[in-house]
């Protein structure tokens, strides 16, 4: 049976977006066949309000530099969502349609955030992503699904968006050092061998080998 990798993840964490992209590249040379299921872990309520959108737009600054990706090309700090509860519950609707559904819906809610400078808050861009996967436009108060998922984040101890986890072992963000300088400021790098390592579990579980 394929593998199948959890992530518990926020929309609108750019962490997140580029975490994610990363390991999701890499797992489609190095196991195909593993599905990528993108739960529910809304910052909003683990903060008790939505990310500030010009702390992140900071952040997206330091990835810029520090990392010279261009995910972030299309970011508007005046498009940011007033709450991702609505399009994570977009995410939630396609799993249930079909996992590939799941994560393609996923992907591009964030794409549409940070490289397209769309607000995925927007009921309109929520239904027009929506209709391209043939999906109904997503409810405004959190689905049973979505709280579920946040619910069992919870249950897990999950520490941060994305957090990773394969057969009961979990990894946060295992694409990305993030972590700060003396003075503070958000300090960033590649980490390919925590993304091999990660790869590796999956490549194991899906061949059946001992971890």
């Amino acid at each position: 049976m394929s593998p199948t990798v959890e992530v518990f993840a926020d929309i609108s964490c750019p962490f997140t977006h580029l975490g994610l992209a990363m390991v999701v590249d890499e797992l489609a040379e190095s196991s195909p066949d593993a599905e990528v299921r993108v739960r529910a872990w809304p910052l909003e309520w683990v903060n008790g309000s939505p990310l500030d959108p010009v702390a992140t737009a900071g952040k997206i600054d330091a990835l810029r530099a520090q990392l010279g990706t261009d995910r972030f090309s299309g970011f508007r700090i005046d498009h940011w969502p007033a709450t991702t509860i609505p399009a994570l519950n977009l995410a939630a609707a396609a799993y249930d349609a079909d996992p590939d559904t799941g994560l393609q819906v996923s992907l591009a809610l964030r794409s549409a955030l940070f490289e397209q400078g769309e607000d995925v808050g927007d009921p309109r861009v929520l239904a027009g992503i929506a209709a391209s996967f043939d999906l109904a436009p997503p409810p405004v108060e959190a689905s049973a699904a979505v709280r579920a998922d946040y619910a069992d984040g919870q249950r897990r101890l999950v520490s941060g968006s994305p957090h990773f986890w394969i057969e009961g072992h979990d990894y946060f963000c295992p694409s990305l050092d993030i972590g700060h300088d003396a003075a503070g400021g958000l300090t960033a790098r590649l980490d390919p061998d925590g993304l091999l390592g990660f790869v590796a579990k999956v490549v194991d579980q899906n061949t059946g080998r001992a971890p």
